[in-house]
Parts: C-alpha cells; sequence; structure tokens
C-alpha cells in the first residue's frame, strides 16, 4: 500500500510518499491532491515544514529510495553534506573511488526519488556553476539560498 500526504512550501507542492515502512518518495509537485496519510507521511510533511521555517537543517526519517547498487552509493554521498554546504560530482566520484565516474554521478543524482532530504541540491559544478536539478533550477537556486550556501 502507498501513503501520500502533500506540503504546501515556497517553492510549490512536495508529495511524499510512504510504503507504510518509510519514505518512498519527495517530489515537487504544481499541485496537491487527496491525501491517504501514514505516521511516515506526516512525519516528512512536519520535519519538511521546520526546514522551510529554518528550525531545521537534518532529518530523522526512515528511507527506502528505490534504486540500483551504485545510485545508492550515491545517495549516500550526498546524504553527506552538510546543511550549508555544497560539494561537486566530481567529489563525490572521488569518494566513490573513480573520478572518472562524474557523469555517473550525475546521472544518479538526477534519478535521486527523495528531494530535499537526500540533498541533491547540493551538488554543483566543479567551476561552482548552479548544473541540472530535476526540481528545476529555481528551485535549486532556492534551496541553496535557503540553506546559506548560495549567496547571489
Amino acid at each position: 500500500m502507498t501513503f501520500v500526504s502533500y506540503l504546501d512550501t515556497p517553492i510549490n507542492f512536495l508529495r511524499i510518499l510512504s510504503n507504510g515502512n518509510g519514505i518512498t518518495s519527495i517530489q515537487f509537485q504544481d499541485f496537491d491532491g487527496p491525501e491517504d496519510p501514514d505516521i511516515h507521511t506526516e512525519s516528512a510533511k512536519t520535519q519538511l515544514r521546520e526546514y522551510f521555517e529554518s528550525t531545521r537543517d537534518n532529518f530523522d526519517l526512515t528511507l527506502f529510495p528505490d534504486g540500483s547498487e551504485f545510485e545508492h552509493s550515491v545517495w549516500q554521498q550526498l546524504e553527506l553534506i552538510p546543511y550549508g554546504t555544497t560539494t561537486s560530482y566530481g567529489t563525490i566520484a572521488k569518494n566513490l573511488g573513480d573520478k572518472n565516474l562524474s557523469q555517473a554521478v550525475g546521472a544518479a543524482n538526477g534519478k535521486n526519488p527523495i528531494a530535499i532530504v537526500i540533498p541533491c541540491h547540493r551538488v554543483i559544478g566543479s567551476d561552482n556553476k548552479l548544473t541540472g536539478y530535476a526540481g528545476g533550477a529555481d528551485r535549486k537556486e532556492w534551496l541553496l539560498k535557503h540553506e546559506g550556501s548560495l549567496l547571489l
């Protein structure tokens, strides 16, 4: 069974999904919908609301993202990026043991199913330029400014 909650944020709605054991997806949407929440979606909703209110800078949620072994290794690296900081695809590739994996890291980053909580928005180009973001460049910029890691 899939459970769902929605959160209205300054950068559109977030749809939060759970499989009953933990969060499987947090994605941006332009609209909300009917809710069928569980304890996991409601906890995520509360913690995300606190994040947007600047009273939370880390999350304590049980996560079940669906992906390959390599994607999971990249997502684990993303979870190590502290609030208010950024890193590059190349740095993550080096951390995974192969500096030539930058493009593969970028592809895995783009498949991250749990926005914000697994902070793929904190990955930028090695030239310090904002690069692609599945949620859109405007949202990425907003999130980085919100966290104080982008001063434009």
